[in-house]
């Protein structure tokens, strides 16, 4: 995005923050998001492109890959609830670092974009709960938040050299 919308950019995803927040846990665990064709998120759904994935660029494309090369080795830890406080304050920065990076850098159409930051809000939110900082939720939560953000980019964005998580 230009620098100039960067701040805008920055402004809406904070404030669909809370509807990622609001988002039901039982959503919160990665499942068959390819099989829907929208996916609910608070008041706000997210969905496909006249039923095609939305087109991606190149900085989204890199920060994807690199949260799901970081998340993905930890998935047994994780699954098996065995992560370490500080593993989980690692990825949570992680998560930050990659958000603030597709903020800065992804030029995508406006429909497009507005789709991107519902997935944002659920990785803002995980990174949070990562943090300890989600009152209602264990930093085992915000890496499964992660997860699931990261499995309906898979299934709502056209990335060939992003594969889905399992767990």
């Amino acid at each position: 995005m230009p620098s100039k919308t960067s701040a805008l950019c920055l402004a809406i995803t904070l404030a669909v923050l809370p509807i990622g927040v609001a988002h039901a846990e039982s959503h919160s665990h990665a499942h068959g998001h390819e099989a829907h064709q929208t996916h609910e998120m608070g008041e706000h759904t997210l969905r496909l492109n006249n039923g095609s994935q939305w087109e991606t660029d190149a900085p989204l494309r890199k920060a994807m890959g690199i949260l799901r090369q970081d998340i993905h080795p930890l998935m047994p830890e994780i699954h098996n609830d065995r992560l370490s406080d500080d593993g989980y304050e690692a990825l949570a920065q992680q998560v930050n670092d990659q958000v603030k990076y597709m903020i800065e850098n992804c030029e995508l159409e406006a429909e497009a974009d507005a789709q991107l930051h519902l997935i944002i809000a659920e990785l803002m939110a995980g990174a949070n709960a990562l943090q300890g900082e989600a009152e209602d939720q264990a930093r085992r939560d915000g890496a499964i938040r992660v997860v699931g953000a990261l499995n309906s980019y898979a299934a709502y964005f056209n990335d060939a050299s992003f594969k889905k998580l399992g767990h």
